[in-house]
């Protein structure tokens, strides 16, 4: 019986416990945290503690392939892995199986970061639109967008909070333009962090988009006269108000099809183009004027019409005529002219029909000589009164005169002053005059310091190509003595007569000052006489009452 029971409790002892099999061996896994850059590979080791492992591997959707292995471990390759899994790295021992998992995160650093701004040019106070997109991130949950203005936060947004399905790496946000936003630089500035995952923290940011603002509400104004000569050169201006900012406007100016050069200028908020045009045809045209800025563009269009109006021909039959001679004058407008203008020639006797020239018919005189004829062409274009004049100067030929205005024949010199000849002659051409004493050429350039020599009568002659005149000239030289004596004698008049007519006034104004400080006097007297009597009638006429 004894040897019964020792049987049995021999067989029991070579049954293995489970709970004791378990605790005898462990499975481990290598990495503890796996973290994967998406698509990359990741490489697994599975160990266990037991001194005969069974059946041994890994369970996971990924590729696996077993790279190596041991009494103790085995090792997988998982090739391309594109999204988060769990792996399960399991052993068995004595016939139980132990296993222990792996959590695997897949990771996509934000390398690529795109921000825009729509639009890039914009109005003031209109509204314009920042986004930033990463085009690939993972894990979104861990990804923040920062929009900075000029270094400055502008808008922040993390993704933790967003559905799966909702989930896209982008914010987009509205800002009101102004002014001072102008040439501000616009970047976008992403983080992944993977801290909680035992990673690091992944940064990237976008390239800087600069914003530029305009105010560009008016159209251009054209300053340019409805009629435009052919062939002169004409300016034309063109002008754009509370334009931002100005420096940065483009303005060409045409006239039909031709393009003008113009020069441009600003102050403040407005902006001016000059051109100078000349157009080269006659009839309607238009001058236009496109201004731009940025892809804003704004044009004007003024009519003008080209006319042609050269100035009138004057004709004097002959510019220099011998005095005496009958000339013809005759004015007519340019044959290019139309239609024809009327005409009207100073001193004519009548008004021509229209397209028949005016005319003059005169005998010249030596008076004449330096004469303008003037002569005027009107024209009516569009409704506007246009004229024209042409001046052309008569040039009479005759002989030297020595008339007694610009050639006196008596002369006084004062003895000792620098004195020359007062002698100017008449003719034309000019003549050259030439004085003489006693065959001896007195020179006429230089002054001469007179003396009782130069006390005698020259002779002067005047030539040119028509003939010549003569004329005597007698010098005669004063004494300086005699000369002061007669200055002086004109002053002792001059103050004398001052003086009578200064006595004169002060006597004549005398009495009437004096009556005048007397006046009030003798009112005063009269006043107080008044008084007087005034008072004994009174007292008179009391006296008789009490009576």
């Amino acid at each position: 019986m004894e040897m019964l029971l020792f049987g049995v409790w021999a067989l029991l002892a070579l049954i293995p416990c489970p709970g004791a099999a378990e605790d005898l061996f462990e499975v481990s896994v290598w990495p503890h945290q796996a973290r994967v850059k998406y698509g990359q590979s990741l490489m697994v080791n599975c160990s266990t503690t037991c001194p005969d492992p069974g059946p041994s591997g890994i369970e996971t959707l990924l590729n696996k392939t077993q790279v190596g292995k041991g009494p103790q471990w085995k090792e997988f390759l998982l090739e391309d892995v594109t999204q988060n899994s769990i792996l399960q790295c399991f052993f068995s021992c004595a016939g139980i199986q132990k296993d222990i998992s792996l959590g695997i995160t897949v990771y996509q650093p934000p390398e690529q970061v795109t921000m825009e701004l729509q639009p890039e040019w914009v109005a003031v106070d209109e509204a314009f639109t920042v986004t930033c997109h990463v085009p690939s991130v993972t894990p979104l949950e861990n990804l923040t967008l920062t929009l900075l203005q000029d270094n400055q936060e502008l808008h922040r947004k993390n993704f933790r909070s967003l559905a799966v399905a909702s989930q896209r790496a982008e914010v987009t946000i509205s800002v009101k333009a102004q002014r001072e936003d102008d040439r501000c630089n616009f970047s976008c500035h992403a983080e992944l962090d993977l801290s909680s995952h035992g990673g690091g923290l992944f940064c990237s940011s976008s390239a800087i988009k600069v914003l530029r603002i305009f105010e560009f509400s008016q159209n251009p104004q054209i300053w340019v006269s409805s009629l435009l000569e052919v062939g002169m050169a004409e300016t034309m201006s063109c002008e754009v108000v509370r334009v931002f900012p100005a420096e940065e406007v483009m303005i060409h100016m045409f006239l039909g099809d031709q393009e003008l050069r113009p020069f441009l200028s600003w102050e403040g908020d407005t902006v001016w183009a000059n051109a100078t045009a000349r157009a080269m045809e006659t009839g309607d045209q238009e001058l236009s004027c496109l201004v731009s800025l940025g892809s804003v563009e704004h044009k004007t269009r003024e009519p003008v019409h080209i006319y042609s109006f050269p100035p009138p021909i004057l004709e004097i039959e002959e510019l220099y005529p011998l005095a005496g001679t009958e000339i013809n004058v005759t004015f007519s407008g340019h044959v290019l002219t139309s239609p024809s203008p009327t005409l009207r020639l100073q001193g004519a006797p009548d008004l021509p029909a229209p397209g028949e020239p005016a005319w003059l018919l005169l005998t010249s005189r030596e008076e004449d000589d330096g004469r303008n004829f003037s002569c005027e062409a009107s024209l009516e274009v569009q409704g506007q009164r246009l004229s024209k004049t042409t001046v052309n100067q008569l040039h009479v030929l005759y002989k030297p005169r020595l008339e007694e205005s610009g050639c006196p024949g008596n002369q006084t010199w004062l003895e000792g002053m620098a004195q020359m000849l007062a002698c100017v002659p008449k003719g034309n051409p000019t003549p050259i005059l030439l004085c003489t004493w006693n065959g001896m050429i007195f020179d006429l350039e230089v002054p001469q310091k007179a003396t009782q020599d130069h006390s005698r009568t020259y002779c002067c002659t005047a030539t040119n190509q028509l003939g010549s005149v003569s004329k005597d000239i007698a010098v005669i030289v004063q004494g300086l003595v005699e000369g002061v004596s007669s200055t002086i004698f004109v002053i002792i008049i001059v103050t004398l007569g001052v003086g009578v007519i200064v006595i004169a006034l002060y006597l004549n104004y005398r009495p009437c000052k004096i009556e005048r400080r007397n006046l009030p006097c003798r009112q005063k007297e009269k006043n107080k006489e008044e008084e007087s009597q005034f008072a004994v009638q009174q007292a008179e006429k009391h006296n008789a009452q009490n009576c």
